[in-house]
């Protein structure tokens, strides 16, 4: 079966069809779908017909799914796992008006890249969307392959060697979050390489965005300052593009080659119930694993950090 993509941007984003996702595919589609993420980084996908078994069926042809934590107990919100909840209703399909989860969500609102707080990154997300926001509410990817590529020879060479840190509780200070320097330094955090090789394209790409903290062996302000440099340069007009949705719709992107943000809209007011996959990068573990739990629980069983005069 031929995909027909019509490309976003010249070198980034594709809308794709010509094909039915809910359905079992053959070897060779797979191939040319995981192909063409591959060359364009973020895939759309309209009106697919997906449900919740569908989505994480198509979701495996991509490699190993992460298991959204499930902290209460008790039966998983949609039922699976394997889905993360985007939204903004709770277990009984009510509008969330929690100040303390909707603060912790402006993060998503921040240029960012799906878990790079984990040790383990997360390559592929799949967001598929169910009720959406009259207006706002669109998403925004950035192409940081094409982002590199254009960079300066001599900031190439700069940044190639190094490593950043990455914590989720950076990126929601930053969104707002009461949370001190102290606080996270007492928390979790992951270190990557700020400069890798995608491995379905062979491109280089830039590994930043709103989780990254530090430079590794930088002084922080140093550091941060070129952390926010290059979180600018890779979303300029020419790198970016938004997706605006429909209920049905789902958008696949590389999180090792792009940024993306949520764009606002009324919380308070409209409903949003979007449901995401999420791959993780490499071959599956040897054993059941649960991390984003193990962070979740670390973090709330961690005593505070002691008073500092």
């Amino acid at each position: 079966m031929m995909l027909k993509v019509n490309p976003i941007l010249p070198r980034f984003g594709a809308e794709v069809s010509g094909v039915d996702i809910t359905r079992p595919l053959d070897e060779a589609t797979r191939r040319e779908i995981v192909a063409t993420m591959d060359r364009w980084g973020v895939c759309v996908y309209r009106n697919t017909g997906l449900d919740n078994e569908s989505h994480i069926a198509f979701s495996r042809i991509f490699g190993h799914l992460e298991r959204a934590p499930n902290m209460r107990g008790g039966p998983p919100k949609f039922g699976h796992r394997e889905l993360f909840d985007a939204g903004n209703l709770d277990a009984d399909g009510q509008i969330i008006r929690d100040p303390v989860v909707l603060q912790h969500k402006m993060g998503d609102r921040l240029w960012h890249t799906d878990s790079s707080f984990m040790p383990l990154r997360s390559a592929y997300s799949l967001l598929l969307a169910y009720e959406v926001p009259p207006e706002g509410g669109m998403t925004w990817f950035a192409d940081t392959r094409s982002a590199y590529d254009d960079l300066p020879a001599a900031m190439k060479a700069r940044i190639e060697p190094l490593e950043a840190e990455h914590s989720l509780w950076w990126s929601r200070m930053l969104a707002g979050s009461p949370l001190s320097e102290e606080e996270i330094d007492a928390r979790s955090s992951a270190r990557h390489p700020l400069v890798h090789v995608h491995a379905g394209s062979g491109r280089k790409a830039l590994y930043v965005a709103a989780h990254t903290r530090d430079i590794v062996g930088m002084d922080r302000v140093e550091g941060r300052a070129l952390i926010r440099e290059l979180i600018e340069w890779a979303t300029q007009p020419q790198y970016i593009f938004p997706v605006k949705w429909q209920p049905g719709d789902l958008v696949i992107w590389d999180n090792l080659s792009t940024m993306h943000r949520g764009g606002g809209y009324d919380e308070t007011r409209y409903r949003r119930d979007m449901r995401r996959t999420t791959v993780r990068e490499g071959e599956p573990p040897a054993e059941p694993d649960d991390p984003f739990a193990d962070l979740l629980n670390n973090t709330l069983n961690r005593p505070a950090p002691a008073a500092t005069a």
